[in-house]
C-alpha cells in the first residue's frame, strides 16, 4: 500500500510538471525573449472554437504585431492544445516572400499586397490568390532618448529633415521653435531606421510623403531609401538602440516603447499636439476606407485627419492568406486561429497590448471572409 501511495504521488507530481511546461509553451515573448507583459488568461476560453484544428501553424512577417500575436497565441493555445503556432517576426517583406513561396500558412504584413505579390501568391494558393485581412491597428510611435528631456513635439517636416540627415543637432532652430519651453542640448541626433524590409517603414514614409512632400522626396516602400543614419533589425532592434543610445530617435509600434522610452507628440493641423496612444490612433484609423475589391480588405489610411486628438502616424497589420486553395493540412487551424483573433474577445486583447482594435464596420467583413476560406 505504501508503494502504491508513493507511485500515485509520483504520477501526480509528473502531471503537474507537464502542465506547467505546457503553460510556459503557451506564453508569448517579444523579439528579445522578454515577456510582453500581456496577461492573457491561460484557462480555457469558451469563445475560442477549436473545431478540428490540430498540428503546427508556421507563420512569419510583421514584427510590429509580434506582441499582439504573443497575446493571442497564449490565449488560443490554452484552449486549443492540439495546435502549435510558430510566428517568426522576420519583417513584412520577408513574411510575404515566405508565404508566396509556400513556406507558411499565413503572413503578417503592415502594408497590403502589391500587384506583383498577388501574382506571385497564385502558385502557393493553387491557382487562386492571396488576400489582405486587416487585423491589428495602432500608432507608430517616434521614440527618443535625450537626457533631461521627457516631452518633445515634432511635426512631419521636421521629422523628414531629421531622418534625411538635414537636421543633425537636437538644439536645431526647427526643433527649438516647436518646443519653446524646453531646454534642448546640442547633442548629435542618432537616427535609426529598419535594416530589413518593413511595413512599418512603408507606413512611416507614406506619412512623411503625404504630409511633408517638399521635405521627403523619396518614393517610399518597405525598404529604407534615405541616405545616412543607422539601422537595426526589427521593431525590437530599433527600440533597443533608442533605449541605449544618447541622442537617438527612431520609429516603431507603440508596444515597443513600453519599457521606459519617451515618445514624440505630433503637431498636426489640430490646436494641440497629439500623443501616441491607442485611443488617438483609433480616431485616425476609424476614418480609413476599404480600398481592396472582393474579399481583399486592404485599407486606405488617412494621414491628415482633422479631428482633435487624432494621431495621424498609424499602421494596420494584415494577415495574408489564400482566398481559396489554402493547404488542407493547416486550413482548419488557420481558420480557427484567425476566427478567434478577429472575434470580439480577440480584438479586446489588443488594447491591453497597446494596439488599436479594427473598427467594427471593417472587422465584421473580416469575420465573414475568414468563414469562407477554403
Amino acid at each position: 500500500m505504501k508503494l502504491q501511495r508513493m507511485n500515485r504521488r509520483a504520477l501526480t507530481l509528473g502531471a503537474l510538471a507537464v502542465s506547467g511546461a505546457l503553460a510556459l509553451t503557451a506564453c508569448g515573448s517579444d523579439d528579445t525573449g522578454k515577456s510582453n507583459g500581456t496577461d492573457a488568461s491561460t484557462s480555457s476560453n469558451s469563445a475560442i472554437k477549436c473545431d478540428d484544428a490540430k498540428g503546427q501553424l508556421q507563420a512569419s512577417g510583421s514584427s510590429a504585431q509580434k506582441n499582439a500575436i504573443d497575446a493571442w497565441v497564449k490565449a488560443y493555445t490554452a484552449s486549443c492544445k492540439n495546435v502549435q503556432i510558430n510566428y517568426n517576426p522576420t519583417g513584412s517583406g520577408a513574411g510575404v516572400t515566405a508565404f508566396t513561396q509556400g513556406q507558411t500558412a499565413f503572413a503578417g504584413s503592415d502594408s497590403p499586397l502589391k500587384p506583383e505579390e498577388v501574382t506571385a501568391s497564385k502558385k502557393a494558393c493553387d491557382g487562386n490568390q492571396a488576400i489582405d485581412l486587416p487585423m491589428v491597428g495602432g500608432p507608430i510611435a517616434i521614440g527618443f532618448h535625450l537626457s533631461g528631456v521627457d516631452s518633445l513635439t515634432l511635426d512631419a517636416a521636421t521629422l523628414a529633415k531629421i531622418f534625411d540627415g538635414k537636421i543633425t543637432k537636437w538644439d536645431d532652430e526647427a526643433i527649438a521653435k516647436l518646443n519653446p519651453s524646453t531646454k534642448l542640448p546640442s547633442t548629435k541626433i542618432q537616427a535609426f531606421h529598419r535594416s530589413d524590409e518593413s511595413g512599418t517603414t512603408d507606413n512611416f514614409t507614406k506619412y512623411l510623403k503625404a504630409v511633408a512632400p517638399s521635405d521627403w522626396k523619396y518614393s517610399g516602400g518597405k525598404a529604407w531609401q534615405a541616405k545616412g543614419g543607422q539601422s537595426a533589425q526589427g521593431s525590437s532592434g530599433l527600440a533597443q538602440q533608442v533605449k541605449q543610445t544618447e541622442g537617438a530617435i527612431s520609429y516603431f509600434e507603440l508596444s515597443y516603447s513600453a519599457d521606459g522610452i519617451s515618445t514624440v507628440d505630433l503637431k498636426t493641423g489640430a490646436a494641440t499636439p497629439v500623443k501616441a496612444t491607442v485611443e488617438n490612433a483609433t480616431k485616425a484609423i476609424s476614418t480609413a476606407k476599404v480600398a481592396g475589391t472582393g474579399n481583399d480588405l486592404s485599407l486606405s489610411l488617412n494621414y491628415k485627419p482633422t479631428e482633435e486628438g487624432a494621431y495621424p502616424l498609424t499602421l494596420v497589420t494584415y494577415e495574408i492568406v489564400c482566398e481559396k486553395g489554402n493547404k488542407a493540412d493547416t486550413l482548419a487551424a488557420t481558420k480557427s486561429f484567425l476566427t478567434y483573433i478577429a472575434s470580439e474577445d480577440g480584438q479586446k486583447l489588443l488594447t491591453d497590448a497597446k494596439y488599436a482594435p479594427i473598427p467594427d464596420e471593417i472587422i465584421s467583413k473580416v469575420r465573414t471572409t475568414i468563414s469562407s476560406l477554403s
